[in-house]
């Protein structure tokens, strides 16, 4: 069996720590604040309270996908190396990012024949996209191929729930997500919504809650609701520079239903960009999403 590689892009919010330990290739999209354009990665990316400090202060921000090329120069030393390749991509729903890199891996497919390409849409964003890599990485290290891997993954992306809160509206208004009318009004009666990413990848409103702490809340019950097995699990959880409501939402977590771990990291500024500071996300596995 020839060795593989997995590989994702930066809206996956892994820190440099778990992509090093992991063993990843990663596909950084841009973004564009302000001024300044650069590709989220860690040599490039302003750091985190940077990022939510300007984006909060009202500069505009934009992110573009990587195109072809750049995935393909990211496959090709893979390739180049004797490894098939495996990208686990940001949801189709959200960015044209694995669209990209399904385009990429086609075109390789020709320059090498013998290799083997596979690219699967998670339908998952930030951490929620992290966790099902990772969850990837733990079946590669246990010996299983490559079209086993992508099953697994095909299988399991149903089950994967992404429930959000946001600090304010605003972002979500400037993305177009919410009328301007709603948004100050909401953001007036300290009105917060809960989210999800549905089955086809969208973001998609469900609920909401006034204030904070209901909306910290709201989070861990829709788990409650629906989680499978949580004495099992390691969850993750992504926030937009509020990690004091990060380590609630893990304390809570913890409490009532006994994972195993709960890793803590940044929502990034891809993602970031779109739901603005005091983005707070939970990422865990239920019956469905």
């Amino acid at each position: 069996m020839r060795d593989y590689a997995i590989a994702t892009d930066s809206s996956c919010d892994l820190s440099p720590q778990l992509v090093k330990e992991l063993d990843l290739t990663v596909v950084p999209l841009s973004v564009q604040l302000g001024q300044d354009r650069y590709r989220n990665s860690p040599d490039e990316a302003p750091e985190s309270h940077v990022f939510y400090t300007r984006l909060s202060q009202g500069e505009p921000a934009q992110t573009s996908a990587p195109n072809v090329e750049e995935f393909k120069d990211a496959f090709r030393p893979l390739l180049q190396a004797g490894k098939d390749v495996l990208y686990l991509g940001f949801s189709s729903g959200l960015s044209a990012t694995c669209q990209n890199g399904a385009i990429a891996a086609q075109e390789l497919q020709e320059e090498f024949p013998q290799a083997k390409l596979i690219t699967v849409d998670t339908l998952c964003a930030s951490l929620g996209q992290g966790l099902i890599i990772d969850m990837a990485v733990q079946e590669k290290r246990k010996g299983k191929t490559i079209e086993e891997v992508a099953d697994f993954v095909r299988q399991t992306i149903p089950h994967l729930c992404h429930w959000f809160t946001v600090g304010d509206l605003n972002q979500l208004r400037r993305g177009g997500r919410l009328s301007a009318g709603k948004a100050i009004l909401g953001n007036l009666l300290h009105v917060k919504p809960v989210l999800h990413v549905d089955d086809v990848g969208h973001l998609v409103p469900v609920d909401s809650v006034k204030g904070r702490k209901k909306s910290i809340e709201a989070l861990v019950k829709k788990m409650e609701e629906s989680v499978v097995d949580p004495q099992t699990q390691r969850v993750y959880i992504s926030h937009g520079d509020c990690l004091a409501d990060a380590q609630t939402l893990a304390a809570l977590v913890k409490e009532r239903l006994k994972v195993v771990s709960v890793t803590i990291g940044d929502v990034g500024p891809v993602i970031g960009a779109h739901s603005g500071l005091g983005t707070l996300a939970l990422f865990f596995l239920g019956k469905q999403r």
